[in-house]
């Protein structure tokens, strides 16, 4: 909401009869504190007072009794409700009387805001056109189902830009700002204007109908007779009646627009100038997300080199060679890690003990005297011998339990001789989190070892191994706490498939992969939004994109998602996606990435390529997620790439790829997003890029996204308006928009 600092005498004039009632006072009162907040209230600048009038006005205080904003927003909070008749013409008779009370004697502009329900006793035409006379701008804002034809003949001229709703008091506000900003208040912004768009103005009318008719008697010319006839049954009935509009509005450039925020950051606005970044885990070195080489987090981490003959010299000097430079970087003086390294072949050495050194410029002497060995890669023995002598104490703080998370990284290129399976589960006993770090070639080692493809980082060459220092650091300090995607923003839609294929239990798997899925993300308007879909031979919404705005309440409404058990479509799940889920009505914000997770048995995917390209055609990742045996040419089809695709063995091991798929997603929700896919725009519209924006060209529609059919014939419009309003809308903007445009349909 912006504010104005002009010299300006403001009168609010509240109904406070019967016909508001209580509530709708109650309603009035916070409209008029949240309008204090468009002025910039001084005794040298905006002064406000206010009338409450039912039968008869009651002055409830002047416009220089309050110097300040939160004294007028508390004065305003304890003015009680009257009751009463309307009599607004006595309310602007006495005005015209007694002038603003309290104000500067129309040495600077007056506006008066009158909040009613336009439902009053008396005429109010004739005083309502004298007060306009006396150079008043008056304001008349509709509350509960006003009569807005009264209301028209109150406010000044355009009564377009004078009328206002009090159910949405932030719209209200910007339309009062956008009407004074010229030439009262303080200029525009820069970069904002004042643009128009359709409205709509209801109301709730009783009108006449007949509901039938019934037998009755009726006198006849004829003495002492009477005959039958029937006479018309009247019922009078409340209607809405809508009453189609045009508001104006201030509309400025998000600073988000420029996407500031590097390396996966959410941009987040603070007024019209101003934003700071939500960085993800190892950046924030400034407030743009850069990378930030240092771990804060508290650890115990020990690395273990592989120095084996398989790994060769020149790897373990690579291996070496990335130790300094990460701790170098990472590890400071007042770094809360303690740092030891161990090296392996048949046996195991722990040449530099956890926390033996206290400054790097030792600890750099010690890896810099590392030898290569050159034997066989036991690399089971040496994480066995690593669980049980790698982090004991010193004697003397031997009965101190450490509490500090204990993290090994192996860092080998060389597959092990021996087995590595009893190992790795021992050190899981022990609670010690590993994390694996190896060539391409070493990917499905390294996820036995760790137990999580998300607990592996791979290099496809040496110049790569240095490029994941900042990835490393993130594992590191996310131990105890799902990385997840964070402060990313996306739209994300689970479609499960809930046949008779996957039968009950299994399906109780996918539900709590949902749910467990789910809480690797920040869940909030303006970061994760969260769909689901179940689909048998037909789809089901369980809940939409807007449908729940933190993560509590989609855990508990995943644990009432039912099994449906008959045949299975894939492709019709896919493109109920796409045309019910993944849709601005529904949700979807624009300038968000989107990615829609299909978790299938495999049944009925025949169907599903056609949709899944169709939603990549629109900038929708389709991520497939196969359990049990088919076809991989097909599966291939529906994903798109090898990159979208996991295809695991059974139910019960699809938590091990969870922390895999999450990592994929959250890649996703950091590449560059196209505005104009999905096609924001309604109703056959076109979306047309901008810098930072896109605005939608409309033909038969108009509004800022084709969302109104334009008026044929008739009806009423405003001869200075064009037939489209090529609106242009930020990313940020636009979410605000879909929000409200929701609202109104659920209403």
């Amino acid at each position: 909401v912006m504010q104005c600092s002009a010299s300006l005498d403001v009168l609010f004039l509240l109904d406070g009869s019967y016909s508001i009632g209580k509530g709708s006072f109650e309603k009035s009162k916070h409209f008029a504190a949240k309008l204090c907040d468009a002025f910039d209230i001084h005794p040298d600048r905006v002064r406000v007072g206010m009338i409450q009038f039912s039968s008869t006005p009651h002055l409830e205080f002047p416009l220089d009794s309050y110097p300040t904003k939160q004294e007028v927003k508390e004065r305003i909070k304890r003015t009680v409700f009257r009751g009463g008749s309307t009599e607004t013409g006595r309310a602007l008779k006495y005005i015209l009387q007694k002038g603003f009370p309290g104000g500067r004697n129309s040495s600077v502009p007056e506006v008066l805001i009158i909040i009613s329900d336009g439902k009053s006793q008396g005429s109010t035409a004739v005083p309502a056109l004298q007060v306009k006379e006396r150079h008043i701008t008056v304001f008349a804002v509709g509350i509960k189902f006003p009569r807005w034809e009264e209301l028209h003949v109150l406010a000044s001229e355009p009564p377009e830009r004078h009328l206002l709703f009090a159910g949405d008091a932030e719209d209200a506000a910007n339309g009062l700002y956008s009407t004074l900003s010229d030439p009262v208040c303080t200029a525009t912004a820069p970069g904002c204007k004042v643009e128009s768009h359709p409205c709509e103005r209801r109301t709730l009318e009783t009108v006449k109908e007949q509901a039938g008719s019934y037998v009755c008697w009726k006198g006849s010319k004829q003495p002492n007779a009477v005959q039958a006839s029937l006479c018309p049954f009247i019922r009078w009935k409340r209607v809405l009646i809508k009453h189609p509009s045009r508001c104006f509005r201030t509309v400025c450039p998000d600073p988000c627009d420029s996407q500031p925020c590097q390396n996966g950051g959410t941009c987040v606005s603070e007024g019209l100038d101003r934003y700071h970044c939500i960085c993800l885990l190892g950046y924030g070195g400034d407030i743009h997300c850069a990378a930030k080489l240092s771990l804060e987090c508290s650890v115990d981490l020990l690395f273990l080199m592989d120095s084996s003959a398989g790994v060769t010299l020149e790897g373990f000097l690579r291996f070496k060679a990335f130790l300094k430079r990460f701790l170098q970087a990472m590890v400071g003086q007042d770094s809360p890690v303690s740092v030891g390294v161990a090296q392996y072949d048949d046996g195991v050495k722990i040449p530099i003990e956890l926390g033996q050194h206290k400054d790097t410029f030792s600890l750099m002497k010690s890896i810099d005297a590392l030898n290569f060995s050159g034997g066989r890669t036991l690399t089971g023995r040496a994480l066995q011998y690593i669980a049980q002598h790698g982090f004991r104490s010193s004697p003397v703080f031997a009965d101190v339990q450490d509490e500090l998370p204990r993290v090994v990284v192996l860092l080998t290129d060389s597959k092990s001789q021996d087995s590595v399976a009893e190992a790795a589960k021992y050190m899981k006993d022990q609670n010690l989190f590993l994390i694996g770090i190896g060539s391409s070639f070493m990917r499905a080692e390294l996820a036995t070892v760790t137990g999580s493809p998300q607990q592996t980082i791979v290099y496809s060459d040496p110049q790569d191994l240095f490029n994941r220092m900042p990835e490393l650091q993130r594992k590191i300090c996310s131990v105890g706490n799902p990385e997840g995607c964070q402060a990313q923003s996306l739209d994300l839609a689970f479609a499960v498939d809930a046949s008779s294929g996957v039968g009950l239990e299994n399906f109780l798997h996918l539900r709590h992969f949902v749910r467990s899925s789910c809480l690797h993300f920040i869940i909030d308007r303006d970061v994760t939004q969260i769909a689901l879909v179940t689909y048998g031979s037909r789809a089901h919404t369980m809940f939409s994109l807007d449908t729940h705005t933190s993560n509590s309440a989609v855990l508990q409404a995943i644990d009432q998602v039912p099994f449906l058990g008959d045949s299975a479509s894939a492709g019709s799940a896919l493109l109920h996606v796409f045309s019910d889920v993944m849709t601005v009505q529904k949700g979807a914000r624009p300038g968000v990435n989107k990615v829609v997770v299909l978790l299938t048995s495999g049944a009925g995917m025949q169907d599903a390529a056609a949709p899944a390209q169709q939603l990549r055609h629109n900038g929708i990742l389709v991520f497939v997620v196969v359990i049990g045996d088919t076809e991989r040419d097909t599966l291939l089809r529906v994903a798109g790439s090898p990159n979208y695709l996991v295809h695991i063995s059974s139910y019960a091991e699809l938590h091990y790829y969870q922390g895999l798929i999450i990592e994929r997603i959250c890649e996703e929700a950091r590449s560059p997003v196209n505005l104009c896919k999905p096609n924001p725009c309604m109703n056959q519209g076109v979306c047309i890029l901008g810098p930072g924006s896109y605005r939608c060209e409309c033909h038969g529609w108009e509004g800022p996204h084709c969302d109104t059919r334009v008026l044929r014939g008739d009806s009423p419009r405003s001869p200075a308006l064009p037939p489209r309003s090529p609106v242009q809308w930020s990313p940020r903007g636009l979410q605000h928009f879909s929000r409200a445009l929701q609202h109104s349909k659920r209403q």
